[in-house]
C-alpha cells in the first residue's frame, strides 16, 4: 500500500499553480494518472521517486515512511525502491544492452535477473549493441529491462511510449504489462493516452491545475462522456466485450469514449489497437476498420 500526501508549488508558464495531492494505491495496482500538460502530473512520480522535494509531504509504502516533512524525515533516491522509466529512454551511450543493465546491479545481486529480464524483453540479438544502433521501440525495452534490474516495489513510468509509433507502442504496452504482472509490481504510470490506460490500467486519476479531480476505473472515468448520435469519427478500439450473442465495442477517439454494438461475426474481425471509422446509419452506429 502506498499513502501519498504532497504539495508543492509549482511555477508554471501561467504563473504559481499549487500542486496538493492525496491518493492511496493498493500493493500490485496499476495507476495511470490522466490530465493536461502543466497539471502537475510529472511532478508525482518524482516527488515520489525522491527525485523533487516537496513543501509539505507524507509517503509511506507499506511500514516504511520515506518522507514525512513534519518529522523531517526524506528518503534519497538510492535508498527507495524505485524503478523508473522516461520517455526519452535515458540509456548510457558507451555500454551495450547488457551493460547498461548491469551498470543498474547493485554489487552483490545474482546476475540472473539479467539474463531472464534479456529473454523475457527478446533482447538476446540486441544485448551486445550499443543504443545508437537499436530502434526506438529497441531502446524502451532495454530502459523497462534496466528499471526491473534491482526488483523495485515501485515502478514508474512517465510516458514512455509516447515517442513511438502505433504498432510499435501496442506492442510495447504489451511487454509493460507482462513485467507488471510477472514482478507484482505496483505501477504508476503518466499518460496521455486513454487506450493505454483502458488496456494497462487498474485505476486511473485525473489531474487538473494541481488537484485530483477524478479517479476510478478507466471504464467509469471516461465513459461518463457523451456523444450526439449523428456523427463520423475515427478512433482506436480499447476494448471488446462478449455479451451473449453481441459484442460491445469500446472507441476512443480524443477524449471521448464510444460504444458501438456488433454481431457475433463483427465481433470476431475487431481487434483492440485497431484505427476504425465509426458512423451512423439508420440510427445505429457501425464501425468500420481503416487500413
Amino acid at each position: 500500500m502506498i499513502q501519498f500526501d504532497a504539495y508543492k508549488m509549482l511555477q508554471t508558464a501561467d504563473g504559481e499553480l499549487p500542486l496538493d495531492i492525496s491518493l492511496t494505491i493498493k500493493k500490485g495496482e496499476f495507476v495511470s494518472v490522466y490530465g493536461n500538460s502543466g497539471a502537475g502530473k510529472t511532478t508525482i512520480l518524482r516527488i515520489l521517486a525522491g527525485l523533487t522535494r516537496a513543501e509539505k509531504a507524507v509517503i509511506k509504502v507499506g511500514e516504511s515512511v520515506w518522507d514525512d516533512s513534519i518529522k523531517k524525515i526524506h528518503f534519497p533516491v538510492q535508498n527507495r525502491s524505485i524503478g523508473f522509466v522516461f520517455q526519452d529512454f535515458a540509456l548510457f551511450p558507451n555500454l551495450t544492452v547488457k551493460e547498461n543493465l548491469e551498470f543498474a546491479l547493485s554489487k552483490n545481486d545474482s546476475k540472473e535477473i539479467i539474463l531472464e529480464l534479456i529473454e523475457l524483453m527478446e533482447l538476446q540479438s540486441l544485448q551486445n549493441s550499443k543504443p545508437q544502433n537499436l530502434s526506438g521501440g529497441q531502446k524502451q525495452r532495454a530502459a523497462l529491462a534496466r528499471a526491473i534490474v534491482r526488483m523495485p516495489e515501485i515502478l514508474l513510468l512517465d510516458e514512455p511510449l509516447s515517442a513511438l509509433d502505433d504498432e510499435m507502442r501496442f506492442k510495447l504496452q504489451d511487454y509493460i504489462l507482462k513485467i507488471h504482472q510477472k514482478y507484482k509490481l505496483t505501477t504508476l504510470m503518466v499518460s496521455h493516452s486513454i487506450s493505454e490506460i483502458f488496456k494497462l490500467s487498474d485505476k486511473v486519476i485525473v489531474v487538473d491545475k494541481g488537484k485530483i479531480v477524478k479517479e476510478g476505473t478507466p471504464e467509469n472515468v471516461f465513459s461518463e462522456q457523451k456523444i450526439s448520435s449523428k456523427f463520423q469519427l475515427t478512433g482506436e478500439i480499447i476494448s471488446i466485450t462478449k455479451s451473449d450473442i453481441i459484442y460491445i465495442v469500446q472507441v476512443s477517439s480524443g477524449n471521448t469514449i464510444v460504444k458501438v454494438v456488433a454481431t457475433e461475426e463483427e465481433g470476431r474481425e475487431y481487434k483492440i489497437g485497431q484505427k476504425v471509422l465509426i458512423a451512423s446509419k439508420a440510427f445505429n452506429s457501425v464501425i468500420q476498420i481503416l487500413k
